[in-house]
């Protein structure tokens, strides 16, 4: 919708985080990037309630590239007008969040993090679902 899908698909293929990125659409790639983030911020809360610092860093360092080398690169502001300037500024924040969470070892922002990921999350999939005819007696359905 509003991505570079170049920039998203060379960060998520350096990320290793799953296979079959050439093959993916612009739209997955981005539900991809996001599926990423929640599940490094997850690990970052887990790590920092079992107090391994090393593996909570490494967490949070990869949801930060996520965030910022996927997510945010792939916004084009000139398709995207207000709603990529506004989700520019809501991954600044979230990184910022992080950070926080880094250097103070807190869930909080992490956790308030997750919930900004999962609204994000849950928007992408709602933007990728097909539209589904109005009667179920027809055989032909519309293309999104």
């Amino acid at each position: 919708m509003y991505t570079n899908s170049r920039n998203a698909a060379h960060v998520y293929a350096n990320l290793g985080l799953e296979t079959g990125v050439v093959a993916a659409s612009p739209h997955r790639l981005i539900v991809m990037l996001y599926e990423g983030a929640e599940l490094a911020v997850r690990m970052a809360i887990k790590y920092i309630n079992e107090g391994d610092i090393p593996k909570k860093s490494a967490a949070i360092s990869k949801a930060s590239t996520i965030i910022l080398e996927g997510l945010h690169a792939a916004l084009d502001p000139k398709q995207g007008g207000d709603i990529a300037l506004q989700l520019d500024s809501l991954y600044a924040y979230m990184n910022q969040r992080l950070m926080l969470a880094h250097i103070k070892n807190e869930v909080a922002p992490l956790e308030e993090v997750l919930g900004l990921l999962r609204e994000l999350h849950g928007a992408w999939e709602q933007i990728g679902t097909p539209a589904r005819p109005a009667s179920h007696s027809s055989q032909h359905s519309i293309a999104a």
